[in-house]
């Protein structure tokens, strides 16, 4: 049995407060300190540096559709809170659709665990989202006429558009999030 390493364990916690929720009358708490993200995003750019040094049985078989990560904060700003948030959401769901893609279309099993470790943190993502009180996101039953997206052919395209769009829009949305500003009085 593969043992546990530290660096998992902060999505592995996420995951089973998620799964657990124990019967509190306050809310979750949320999760605001960037360092969460920046584990996820550490954990991202490992997968992008494996997959650059992969020589063989590492390529996607099809292109995917991801989400677009460029971001003018001018339009982003003039957006509200749920509609950034139906924004990033949307886009982690088209990255895991395009991760699975890519898990099983990589014969190299040396990259099979980063591909999976990075599959694994997007749920804890989505529970941070949650835990500051943006809505549960239901996915569209297909990528098909979605704005904001475009397609990649390659695995280091896809692993960078995650990293990128961790470092971008989600970013963004963690740091103005309503739950997160404190009262300047």
């Amino acid at each position: 049995m593969e043992t546990l390493r530290p660096r998992g364990l902060l999505a592995l916690l996420l995951i089973v407060l998620e799964w657990t929720r124990p019967g509190l009358l306050s809310p979750l708490k949320p999760i605001c300190d960037l360092r969460v993200l920046n584990h996820f995003i550490k954990e991202a750019r490992d997968a992008e540096v494996a997959m650059k040094a992969c020589r063989e049985g590492c390529g996607l078989t099809e292109a995917v559709t991801v989400p677009q990560t460029t971001v003018d904060l001018d339009v982003w700003e003039k957006k509200n809170a749920l509609d950034q948030a139906q924004e990033v959401q949307t886009g982690l769901w088209l990255l895991q659709v395009a991760l699975g893609s890519l898990r099983s279309s990589v014969t190299n099993t040396a990259l099979h665990s980063h591909i999976d470790n990075t599959i694994r943190n997007l749920p804890s993502i989505n529970a941070v989202l949650r835990s500051l009180n943006f809505q549960e996101y239901t996915p569209p039953s297909s990528a098909a006429g979605l704005e904001g997206t475009w397609r990649v052919s390659s695995a280091s395209e896809l692993l960078q558009v995650h990293v990128n769009f961790l470092r971008g829009k989600v970013r963004l949305l963690l740091l103005d999030a309503q739950a997160c500003q404190q009262d300047v009085s």
